[in-house]
């Protein structure tokens, strides 16, 4: 039987609409996509509310259009920038002739977890293990089973600024959509494109966006560290536009085709000036002296970000690069990684359908929502199905 599933997912400067279907043999076909451009959030506000409206309605009729569907209901990713993570580290006493840790001692860690998180402010949409540990052993995803007489978990959550989520509902329901339920965009994301062995070493995923710069740190299934600063792709634009007089339209161009490591003999950048305007050409030098040093800043203030974080990373600790402010850049990793001083890493791509690093947020999101609706429905550890009865603990 086929069912229909949408997400929305608010980016930087997009908006974008998916809508799936899945069946028995096919786990997700994108049937639509919608994207509607606008000018995104800061600092835990929209930047434009008033035009908001539109490019929601703009991103979803898209989505409707190629899909030939009328969504009722949808689910909404929320971005990092309305996020806070929070970890928390608890354990319980496994008791009995043959101590084995049972479906019950993980469900008494996430309920005690769930107790020590409860004076904190703000709406929880993700709850999911860092690592499981018997008696101070290797950690593990799958305790159960396992023989001892304690069992240690560190268990994340991600938890929602009400203000996103009162005034999303609101919006969507002046266009007669109901919200489903609210998922974290950036947990979505690090499952989806991080394969589970570089999380089980601690890998940090750094997505560029257009305003804001997104960096996690995710080790086995959860996000332990996220934060998100002021400053992306949009802020190099500007630069550009300013520092070479030229049109922000122009210096986006610039931007998207600015070839990183490279002689200045060998690159050149040519521009549409506007109308009745030649083209004009501007030498890898010109650009390099006002593209570069933005690009350092922003690689500056992520290398400080993860040496604050308070993580513990070493050189087993993988490094990914995503969204549309560098990664879409001939040399961008390569020169994130000389600034970080350690190499950077492309993600898996996962996908054949929307496989840019544009799209990287709303595919993981909405791999994340299929995860929940099929755990929710999954057998029970007690006939069987060990992970999925985990997946029905953690929750959307």
């Amino acid at each position: 039987m086929k069912s229909t599933i949408a997400a929305i997912d608010f980016g930087t400067s997009k908006i974008v609409t998916l809508i799936s279907e899945t069946s028995g043999n096919q786990r997700c076909d994108i049937i639509g996509a919608g994207i509607a451009a606008y000018d995104g959030y800061i600092d835990g506000e929209w930047n434009n509310p008033v035009v908001l409206n539109d490019a929601i309605l703009q991103s979803v009729t898209e989505a409707e259009s190629q899909a030939r569907r009328k969504l009722k209901e949808i689910n909404v990713g929320v971005p990092g920038e309305f996020t806070r993570v929070y970890v928390v580290e608890t354990s319980v006493t496994i008791q009995g002739a043959d101590p084995r840790v049972s479906p019950k001692h993980v469900e008494k860690i996430f309920a005690d977890a769930d107790k020590q998180l409860s004076p904190v402010r703000g709406v929880v949409v993700h709850r999911s293990p860092a690592w499981f540990m018997v008696d101070g052993g290797k950690k593990t995803l799958e305790p159960v089973g396992m023989k001892g007489s304690e069992l240690k978990a560190l268990v994340s959550f991600v938890v929602a600024d009400t203000f996103f989520l009162d005034d999303v509902m609101a919006r969507l329901r002046d266009l007669n959509i109901t919200v489903s339920g609210f998922f974290s965009s950036c947990t979505g994301e690090a499952m989806l494109y991080l394969l589970e062995e570089d999380r089980d070493r601690t890998a940090i995923l750094i997505d560029i966006g257009y305003t804001c710069t997104d960096v996690m740190v995710v080790e086995g299934d959860a996000v332990i560290f996220q934060k998100s600063m002021p400053i992306g792709g949009g802020h190099i634009a500007a630069d550009i536009a300013e520092g070479l007089k030229i049109p922000l339209a122009s210096a986006e161009q610039i931007k998207r085709e600015y070839v990183y490591g490279v002689s200045g003999k060998n690159q050149s950048y040519s521009v549409f000036m506007g109308e009745g305007v030649k083209h004009e050409a501007f030498t890898q030098e010109d650009v390099a002296a006002v593209l570069e040093p933005r690009v350092d800043e922003i690689s500056d203030m992520i290398k400080t970000c993860i040496e604050e974080s308070g993580i513990k990373t070493g050189n087993w600790s993988a490094i990914f690069l995503t969204g549309g402010g560098l990664a879409l850049n001939r040399g961008g990793r390569d020169y994130l990684s000389g600034r970080l001083g350690k190499p950077v890493r492309e993600t898996v791509k996962r996908t054949i359908k929307l496989s840019s690093p544009i799209y990287a947020s709303a595919m993981g999101l909405m791999d994340l929502i299929i995860d929940t609706v099929e755990a929710r429905t999954a057998p029970s550890a007690a006939t069987g199905g060990v992970k999925d009865f985990f997946k029905s603990l953690l929750g959307g």
